[in-house]
């Protein structure tokens, strides 16, 4: 096998231009959104605490995510034959997976810092420190990287006796179906990392918010105002991306022929297209100081 055939596209006729110049302003909003926001955290010093530095890397990582989908997308859209080849078709597992993990690790590392800073306000300083948000900036990036690799390699060494992916991009989970010889390797793999990692991140976010909560609900009135300031965007965000990713896994795992084909489509881009268009636009607006930094950079007089 030398080329995947992606069976998800359908014959839309002239329709596919405008859909195309929809993704392209989508991408461009995109692009443009986080790159701003990146930028404004990165010049203004006072934007240079431990959550904006989470929150930069959380950018950066809705700028790959979405930079690994869009311009295969936008390809495809215009193209008469929907194939493309299985070291392409790995590179976009590889980037899809890995914007995946990094999100998830990403938000559960901001929970744990607001969680800090709420909670254990004194300590929080002595807790955080430049070093220590740089270790856990680089392990939000690190240990993703060695599961995608692992997970690639499983798949990537087997033989393929089938080339036809049900979907409008590529997902492990179908290359694994198409593997010769037995998976088993690959989906005990998918299984142990699937109930310690994801898991134990779940975990620590539900943990975080539940001690947050209490801590809201017995304090003063200027506690529980910067907790819903900071943590309402952050858990808006969780929320947004875990409803993306259980629809990703529903219709992995689930027959759904029965839902129209156009509504699968839009599914399973949801969590690769809607996150990095929440994230920008909740944070700019939520938190002030991005607001007031972005204000005074678009609308200052020169």
């Amino acid at each position: 096998v030398s080329y995947f055939t992606l069976s998800a596209y359908f014959y839309i006729g002239l329709f596919k231009y405008v859909v195309f110049l929809f993704l392209m302003c989508v991408y461009i909003f995109i692009i443009s959104s986080n790159v701003l926001l990146i930028a404004v955290i990165c010049v203004n010093r006072t934007l240079h605490e431990p959550m904006y530095m989470f929150l930069c890397s959380l950018f950066v990582n809705e700028l790959y995510g979405s930079s690994g989908l869009f311009p295969f997308l936008l390809v495809q859209i215009l193209s008469e034959v929907h194939t493309v080849s299985v070291p392409l078709c790995f590179l976009q597992i590889f980037c899809l997976y890995m914007y995946v993990n990094v999100e998830f690790y990403n938000l559960a590392i901001m929970s744990y810092d607001r969680y800090l800073a709420i909670c254990y306000p004194l300590h929080y300083n002595k807790q955080m420190q430049r070093n220590t948000v740089i270790k856990l900036v680089v392990l939000t990036w690190f240990l993703p990287l060695l599961n995608i690799i692992v997970m690639i390699s499983l798949n990537a060494s087997s033989g393929l006796c089938g080339n036809i992916i049900d979907r409008v991009f590529c997902i492990n989970y179908y290359v694994t179906k198409l593997v010769c010889s037995s998976a088993t390797a690959s989906n005990i793999y998918g299984l142990v990392y699937t109930f310690t990692v994801p898991f134990s991140l779940t975990a620590l976010i539900v943990y975080t918010y539940v001690r947050i909560l209490k801590v809201c609900f017995s304090g003063s009135k200027q506690t529980r105002h910067k907790a819903v300031s900071t943590c309402t965007p952050h858990l808006a965000s969780v929320l947004n991306f875990s409803f993306g990713c259980f629809f990703e896994i529903l219709q992995s795992r689930f027959d759904m022929s029965r839902i129209p084909n156009v509504l699968r489509i839009i599914l399973s881009l949801y969590f690769v297209t809607c996150q990095p268009l929440f994230n920008p636009v909740m944070y700019g607006l939520k938190l002030r100081k991005i607001c007031l930094a972005c204000k005074a950079i678009l609308f200052s007089q020169k």
